[in-house]
């Protein structure tokens, strides 16, 4: 792990990262962003191509790939004069293509705080951006991570999702076999009772025969497996997939060729699981019986499965005449124990953003992976207040001016928070500007003005044991304040207003809909700078 570490710190990447967002306006941010953050997440000669997924009802992540990448085409041309589809044919490129669409409803209010951009909910540990050290954000995060695939895939599009870091037990580079290839974590093949005991039936499954050809099954029992998976013959190994695939130039110019229908017309939504790599690896029978258990009708399933069917017929012939010799589906072992660090709920994003401070070897390796300094205090102004060793702040100014009065900071991570006073204890501070802070255990503060400093008594901003509060800005510079609470799942009360909250978090994202995250960047910028002016001079 210390190894692959080192192989993603060193910024070689992909040639091309595409992302893939919900809106023109993120789009543009995120186009931005990593222009702007060329030497700190990827390579300085990485070219960036932000496309928005325009596509009615939203298209799957299989034809939603599909579609990116033919905007991106599009777009490097336009930008670039470069031809990224030719360049993948002559392996003279690597693509990574990250999917960021979602209103992030179990991490619901941080992405609020961000104007829908949830792959922009920033993790306490900074970067530099623009000549700024500014929080990393979880795509970038993202990003950086997985470019250590980069190296063994020229020629060849890889798919990520945008709110997940992992870090593999196993060798990151390797030699491509498969015209398809998805990570899992892959170990012997499990009895019935070692199936159920580790809970097997609630995953995505790949299984390998002793010849390294793969398949893929959702969420079935142990004897259904088997049973689904006969035609691999004598299962060697079995683990979750990840999800995340890597396709040959080969099989993309014949997705795309196969789909140039729906993509010209912008219909349909396909996903790769059940729509390719199932119907691409299993016998009709496996596959329609899966299928009905999702509850698609035969007939939908059958005709969807024939399609693919002689898609494949036609591909395996052009190989044939061209001496390709890839097999057609197989897995990347990621390893068993990898390290995985989940930011896409509200509770496992507080849980990880605190595993910083922690002594174990897991967060030695995130301190690593995120460029934590070994003081854990980084391009920050701390006066009369006791850190302990374990906390992490970085670009952090506590302007204490009153030896009499220490304040201190406990198992915390903190992130562009200032202040005059602070009591903070197992906590979670991102862009907090306020006179005096008192952060509770479980408490999140996150992109948050507390301005009440015209009052003449000392204004405290308190978060009281697990209360999680966010600051919503709009163009005009108007903050919204919102309240929720550790233990509150945003998916369950997405359409209820909780707290005393002015608006639900579905009235907020609705709200966020036109918003644009490059303007609103500066603006809460501004308003943050306001409110230390004036209050560090009265």
């Amino acid at each position: 792990m210390h190894r692959n570490i080192d192989v993603m710190n060193q910024l070689h990447g992909f040639n091309v990262v595409i992302v893939c967002c919900s809106s023109f306006k993120q789009a543009s941010f995120w186009q931005s962003r990593l222009e702007y953050g060329k030497g700190s997440i990827i390579s300085s000669d990485c070219i960036v191509l932000a496309v928005e997924e325009d596509w009615p009802g939203g298209a799957g992540n299989a034809l939603g790939t599909l579609y990116a990448f033919e905007k991106a085409s599009l777009l490097a041309k336009e930008l670039y004069s470069i031809d990224i589809l030719a360049d993948l044919i002559a392996s003279k490129i690597s693509i990574g293509l990250y999917h960021t669409a979602g209103k992030g409803t179990r991490l619901a209010p941080l992405p609020g705080a961000e104007n829908n951009n949830k792959p922009g909910v920033k993790i306490p540990a900074t970067i530099l951006i623009n000549n700024q050290m500014v929080p990393i954000t979880i795509l970038e995060g993202v990003v950086k991570q997985t470019g250590c695939y980069a190296k063994s895939r020229a020629g060849r599009l890889s798919v990520f999702w945008g709110d997940q870091v992992f870090i593999p037990t196993a060798p990151v580079e390797y030699t491509v076999t498969h015209h398809v290839d998805i990570l899992c974590s892959l170990g012997p093949m499990l009895t019935e009772a070692e199936w159920i005991q580790k809970g097997m039936e609630k995953y995505g499954l790949i299984a390998q025969n002793k010849s390294g050809n793969a398949a893929q099954v959702e969420k079935v029992s142990h004897s259904t497996a088997v049973s689904l998976l006969s035609c691999l013959g004598e299962i060697d190994s079995v683990g979750a997939s990840l999800g995340s695939f890597s396709v040959s130039h080969h099989m993309l110019t014949a997705l795309l060729e196969e789909f140039s229908t729906e993509l010209i017309a912008k219909r349909g939504k396909f996903d790769s699981d059940p729509h390719l790599w199932m119907p691409m690896t299993l016998e009709k029978a496996s596959y329609l019986q899966l299928m009905a258990q999702k509850g698609i009708d035969h007939q939908t399933s059958s005709d969807h499965f024939d399609r693919i069917a002689r898609m494949l017929v036609a591909f395996n012939e052009k190989n044939r005449r061209n001496n390709v010799s890839l097999k057609l589906f197989g897995s990347v072992d990621v390893g068993q124990g990898v390290l995985w660090w989940d930011y896409g709920q509200l509770k496992l994003y507080h849980q990880n953003t605190l595993l910083l401070t922690k002594s174990s070897a897991e967060a030695a390796m995130m301190r690593l992976f995120f460029n934590v300094s070994s003081s854990k205090i980084s391009h920050s102004t701390v006066t009369n207040t006791v850190v302990d060793d374990c906390s992490v702040l970085s670009s952090c100014v506590v302007h204490n001016n009153s030896a009499n009065e220490l304040g201190f900071i406990r198992n915390s991570t903190l992130s562009n928070v200032r202040c005059k006073y602070i009591e903070a204890e197992n906590c979670v501070l991102i862009n907090v500007t306020a006179e005096r802070i008192i952060a509770k255990s479980g408490s999140i503060i996150y992109n948050y003005i507390h301005d009440d400093h015209e009052s003449k008594d000392k204004v405290i901003l308190e978060a009281k044991e697990k209360d999680v509060i966010v600051g919503i800005f709009d163009e005009e510079g108007r903050q919204l304040v919102v309240r929720s609470h550790l233990d509150i799942d945003g998916g369950k009360v997405w359409d209820d207003t909780i707290l005393g909250n002015q608006d639900s978090f579905a009235a907020i994202h609705s709200n966020n809909m036109q918003a644009c995250p490059t303007a609103l960047q500066q603006i809460i910028g501004d308003a943050h700078d306001t409110l230390w002016t004036a209050l560090t001079n009265p």
